[in-house]
């Protein structure tokens, strides 16, 4: 039996309620498409792309009995005084990159980089920009392929 596609939303948690914006738009997508999913917090952006890897260890050795057809990573970085937002920005955003390659995984790419809290508050509310129904379409949209390819089981 072909299991439903079922989505693992890993946000970071560092701006609340920016993460619950996100997952607010993602989740009115998902259901609307009726794709079941599960999140997990992690404290901050850094953390999102090693959560996915996580879940997808714990898929190959069968540790899990969840099945996941994709991932959204979610999250916002905000532009301070050092370069530190440089840094966490670059290295989460190429090891996401590298997951989706490397795994062949369909991601949804959600981690706001914003210059002030403001633009991050208008990006996420799903009044305004609501890119997180806006991860959620990529998401769902890289599964599709991955079937359309035969390379998904969902």
């Amino acid at each position: 039996m072909i299991p439903a596609p079922r989505v693992l939303i890993v946000e970071a948690r560092y701006y609340q309620d920016i993460a619950d914006n996100l997952a607010k738009g993602a989740i009115q997508l998902l259901d609307d498409a009726d794709i079941a999913y599960d999140r997990i917090a992690v404290p901050g952006v850094f953390e999102v792309p090693g959560a996915i890897r996580f879940a997808l260890k714990a898929m190959e050795l069968h540790a899990n009995t969840t099945h996941y057809s994709g991932f959204m990573a979610m999250g916002c970085v905000i532009r301070g005084e050092t370069d530190h937002y440089d840094h966490i920005c670059r290295e989460s955003s190429r090891a996401i990159m590298d997951l989706a390659m490397t795994h062949c995984v369909a991601v949804g790419f959600g981690i706001l980089t914003c210059e002030t809290l403001e633009q991050a508050r208008v990006r996420a509310s799903v009044d305004e920009k609501n890119k997180g129904a806006e991860v959620a379409e990529a998401c769902i949209r890289m599964m599709q392929l991955k079937q359309q390819f035969h390379l998904a089981q969902s």
